[in-house]
């Protein structure tokens, strides 16, 4: 099947996750076509079956605000025309499947009828979509859609709660490539981080408000007065600077160690013991996932999605949100003992598996199926 797939190309957990099903999808012998305004950060190399489509967004000064949906949906019919795509696969309901559908109203004046999948992935629903501005938008958008997907239960389930949806909402969670995600590495380089005796703790997010980047170091904080410890903080975003100054002010910064974005995810996960994810919404906790595949037990709040993905009591523990001390609390209950933390990491992975690509891969082939023999079906009977 030739697919398009329109997502953010950036180290956010959608534009990671439609990239890794692109790809999964391009080995699976797919055509797949991507478009978007870079190319996507987990793509690293382009064939016979993975393709790149950058939208590029002319400026006039007419313009406040230069128009990307307008400029996808002119790429998207111009791709899908040129190469006979028969799928389109968007990720993210503003500004994508608003683009998606304006493409298909487009396409239909040719007799061109193309299926669109749109992906839920989370803040396009619980910060974005809920503002006024936006949320007329989104609601038309999503009931415009072919076929709806969300990662979690609890997405739809508040998907449902904030819009007047007409259309079916098909649950799919996210997923990691476990062949990506090796804890093989002769030399994880853990002595760079810290000492032999010290335990090394990490989050890995956009640094947004969202994520409570404070509770991560005050739990920390708590942690390190009683074990030898390090906290590895990996990402970008308007939170960093208020956190590096925090770490000073708790006489804790020569033990924080900022690492910036990073496309060595797995090589830091690979020397980790514990992770951290005290987020105030999650829509499913893809960073939870990709640790416990790499043995990383997880230290989260129990919001949104993540109870689907950390088990309390068994990967890791849940908290509510910003209580400190309940996740410092069952931080040392896994960091205490040896024993007790290598439970965890195994379970952590153990449950991680679930998750795998292989697994997933074939719920979205067959959505794509029905979608394209309905479209199929209404078109030519």
């Amino acid at each position: 099947m030739k697919i398009a797939i329109v997502c953010y190309p950036t180290f956010g957990g959608s534009g990671v996750v439609a990239t890794e099903l692109g790809i999964a999808l391009a080995n699976r012998g797919h055509e797949v076509h991507f478009v978007t305004y870079r190319q996507p950060v987990r793509l690293e190399l382009l064939g016979n079956n993975i393709h790149f489509h950058e939208v590029h967004v002319p400026e006039y000064p007419l313009f406040q605000y230069q128009p990307y949906e307008l400029a996808l949906s002119s790429k998207l019919v111009d791709t899908i025309k040129l190469y006979g795509i028969e799928l389109l696969h968007v990720h993210y309901a503003i500004p994508h499947a608003y683009a998606g559908y304006m493409t298909k109203k487009m396409l239909e004046e040719e007799n061109i009828y193309i299926p669109m999948i749109t992906t839920l992935h989370g803040t396009d629903i619980t910060l974005v979509g809920k503002h006024p501005f936006y949320k007329p938008a989104v609601t038309f958008s999503i009931n415009q859609s072919d076929v709806v997907t969300s990662v979690s239960e609890n997405l739809k389930q508040r998907t449902l709660e904030f819009f007047d949806i007409k259309k079916e909402i098909e649950v799919v969670p996210n997923f990691i490539d476990k062949k990506k995600y090796s804890t093989s590495f002769t030399d994880c380089q853990r002595s760079l981080m810290a000492t032999d005796e010290e335990k090394i703790i990490t989050h890995i997010s956009n640094f947004r408000k969202v994520k409570r980047i404070p509770d991560i170091i005050n739990v920390f904080f708590k942690v390190q007065q009683k074990i030898p410890a390090k906290l590895v903080m990996v990402g970008e975003g308007p939170e960093k600077e208020n956190a590096e100054q925090l770490c000073e002010q708790l006489g804790i910064g020569e033990k924080v160690i900022f690492l910036g974005n990073s496309n060595e995810i797995d090589r830091i996960l690979c020397f980790s013991d514990l992770f951290l994810l005290p987020s105030e919404s999650e829509s499913f906790g893809l960073a939870a996932l990709e640790a416990m595949i790499n043995k990383v037990p997880v230290i989260s709040s129990n919001a949104g999605g993540i109870p689907e993905v950390n088990r309390h009591g068994i990967t890791g523990y849940l908290s509510d949100i910003g209580d400190i001390e309940d996740m410092a609390h069952n931080a040392l209950r896994i960091l205490g003992e040896e024993t007790t933390l290598e439970t965890f990491k195994e379970n952590a992975q153990k449950v991680a598996l679930e998750f795998d690509i292989l697994n997933i891969l074939p719920l979205y082939e067959t959505i794509y199926k029905k979608a394209y023999e309905a479209r199929f079906n209404n078109t030519f009977n």
